[in-house]
Formats: structure tokens, C-alpha cells, sequence
């Protein structure tokens, strides 16, 4: 993952020095790219330790359509605590929108139903997408999320918004989106959670893996990571693991976190960042 401590040393480097919503402060940069080929190993980082069952958790959490933490925290996962009302409430979030979409009608649009079905049925098309921009629940910034998720609204407005698909060759490929990148602590979490639905998907579909191709909108650097950011840029990276499966579930929506086997992870130790809330 050279890549991503070269895009690292960017933002450093060529940063601008911003606030930000949570008074934090950030050094930041304004659209850029990376890929990795997923033939060449899975990106999960080797410059420190992620927590691997936490990434896979979330995703399947995701696709499960829920919105309250209480499952995540059962399963080994707080990364979304600081948001949740005292019920564990984040409102219409993430996995809603993906897999619950609500229409005029009263009904619901199944978006991940939809991407399934076009990789299957329709692999040509320029239209194999999903999203969480739902502009009639962005939270209002100037209450709490705990208030939002109350009112009905997120939490906290997707910051990995768009996915698309890309199916040549027998390999399927995917394309993120997103708007507002923690660095240090989010864009490493979206790499592996988008090189996971990846592989899921391709299995599902009976494809092999190709590339995912990750575009930043606002990548920033919080202030109080930079000393944790020269640590991992002074780290040198090691081979990357692989991913496996021990079953094929019946659908996208069947994958618990033991199905998934990394293999030869093998990273420095971990580096710790408090998150800005």
C-alpha cells in the first residue's frame, strides 16, 4: 500500500490548514486518486494494525440495513458509539439508504438488490450504482447527531457516498466516492470495507477480483494526528495478506464475519488516534 503513504506525504506536505465541524482543525487537500490492483493481496494496511473483525462487522452491519449500534457493539465493534442516542439510534445512516431507500409511495428501493442483479444480468452497464446522498435526511449541523437521529435524520451524512461497478474480463472492479476522508483513521477502514464488498460481490457473481479505485473529495489530516502519521511514514511497509472465503452463503446478505480468512497478515503494531466527534 505504497500508495496510500504516498498520498499520505501529499496531504502533508501540500496541505492546506482548514477548520473543520468539529473543531479540530485538519491540514487538507482537494481531489485525488489511488487504486490498488486486488490481485496483488488485500489492502489492509501493514504500516500499523488494523482491526480486521471491526471492518467486516460494519460492512455486514451495513448490508443487514441496520442503523442502531447495539449489534455492532455485540459483535466487538464501538467505532460508532460516540454518535448513537442513549438507545444506539444513528437514524436513517448507511445501511438504510443502501438497502432500504424510501420512496413517495410509502415503499422502499433494495439498492444493493439492484447492484446484484446488474453485475449478474447486465455487466455492461454504466449504471451499476449505489448510494447513501440522500438529501432529505443529511443531519442539520448546527444540533447534535444524538438530536438528528431523534429527528428522524442521520446521525452523520455519509462520507463514503458512491459506489459503482465495473465488470471486463471476467473481473469485477469497483469505484468509491468520498467526500470527506479521515486520513489517519476513516480511509483505511473504506479501503479494506470497499476490497471486502468487492470480493463478497464477485463471489456472489461468480467473477474473479479486479481493481478498486478509491476518489477523495476533502482529504484531510486532523492536527492531532500528525505525530501518528510521521510514525507510519517512517514505518516501511510488508507484504500485504490475502483474503479468503470458507463458504459461498446463499446471498450478499448471508456473510457472517468467520466466513472471511486473512491470510499471512503480518503488520506493525497499531497506532492510536482520538477520534474528532
Amino acid at each position: 500500500m505504497r500508495s496510500y503513504l504516498d498520498l499520505l506525504k501529499d496531504v502533508l506536505e501540500n496541505g492546506a490548514r482548514k477548520g473543520d465541524r468539529t473543531g479540530t482543525g485538519t491540514v487538507s487537500v482537494f481531489g485525488r486518486q489511488y487504486r490498488h490492483d486486488l490481485s496483488k493481496g488485500f489492502p489492509l494496511l501493514t504500516t500499523k494494525k488494523l482491526h480486521f473483525k471491526s471492518i467486516v462487522n460494519e460492512l455486514i452491519w451495513f448490508l443487514n440495513g441496520d442503523t442502531n449500534i447495539k449489534w455492532l457493539n455485540e459483535n466487538g465493534v464501538k467505532i460508532w458509539n460516540e454518535w448513537a442516542t442513549e438507545e444506539g439510534d444513528l437514524g436513517p445512516v448507511y445501511g438504510k439508504q443502501w438497502t432500504a431507500w424510501p420512496t413517495k409511495d410509502g415503499g422502499s428501493i433494495n439498492q444493493i438488490d439492484y447492484v446484484v442483479d446488474a453485475i449478474k444480468n447486465n455487466p455492461n452497464s454504466r449504471r451499476i450504482i449505489f448510494h447513501g446522498w440522500n438529501v432529505e435526511y443529511l443531519p442539520d449541523e448546527k444540533v447534535s447527531p444524538q438530536e438528528n437521529a431523534k429527528n428522524g435524520k442521520m446521525a452523520l451524512p455519509p462520507c463514503h457516498l458512491l459506489y459503482q461497478f465495473y465488470v471486463v474480463n471476467g473481473k469485477l472492479s469497483s469505484h468509491l466516492y468520498i467526500r470527506s476522508s479521515d486520513m489517519f483513521l476513516g480511509l483505511p477502514y473504506n479501503t479494506a470495507s470497499l476490497a471486502c464488498l468487492t470480493h463478497m460481490l464477485a463471489q456472489q457473481c461468480d467473477l474473479d477480483v479486479g481493481e478498486i479505485v478509491i476518489t477523495l473529495s476533502d482529504a484531510h489530516i486532523y492536527s492531532n494526528h500528525m505525530e501518528q502519521v510521521e510514525t507510519q511514514l517512517a514505518r516501511e511497509p510488508r507484504a500485504l495478506p490475502t483474503l479468503q472465503f470458507k463458504r459461498k452463503p446463499a446471498s450478499i446478505y448471508d456473510y457472517k464475519f468467520e466466513d472471511f480468512e486473512l491470510v499471512g497478515y503480518d503488520p506493525h503494531p497499531h497506532i492510536a488516534g482520538a477520534v474528532s466527534v
